[in-house]
């Protein structure tokens, strides 16, 4: 049973944007903190971004270029990349965890729920 879908990837020129969209099930969207991962070739998944009913919080690298925020009504999370980055190529996934943001590690093995991943590409 998939219960995360991620789209909007696709490729652009530095200083774009895309906005990507995580439809979650009921069930896994209501229970805690949906994060958006993501990994470059060759390097570790990292977190970027993440969301509950009490706030968001970013990585240092994407601090005042990505948003993320969610529609409560249609159970999705979404992650708006602005001025994007030639070294934010990689491949994106959303992620839920069953804790709150705030007890959140925002760390891989934590959250338990992912995403098929879709891809961004950011050419110079």
């Amino acid at each position: 049973q998939v219960q995360l879908v991620e789209s909007g990837g696709g490729s652009v020129q530095a200083g774009g944007s895309l906005r990507l969209s995580c439809a979650a099930s009921r069930y896994i969207y209501s229970r805690g903190c949906m994060g958006w991962f993501r990994q470059a070739s060759g390097k570790e998944r990292e977190g970027v971004a993440r969301i509950d009913s009490a706030g968001t919080g970013y990585a240092d690298s994407v601090k005042g270029r990505f948003t993320v925020s969610r529609d409560n009504a249609k159970f999705t999370a979404y992650l708006q990349m602005d001025s994007l980055k030639p070294e934010d190529t990689a491949m994106y996934y959303c992620a839920a965890s069953p804790f709150d943001c705030a007890y959140s590690t925002f760390t891989v093995p934590e959250y338990n729920n992912w995403g098929q991943g879709t891809q961004v590409t950011v050419s110079s």
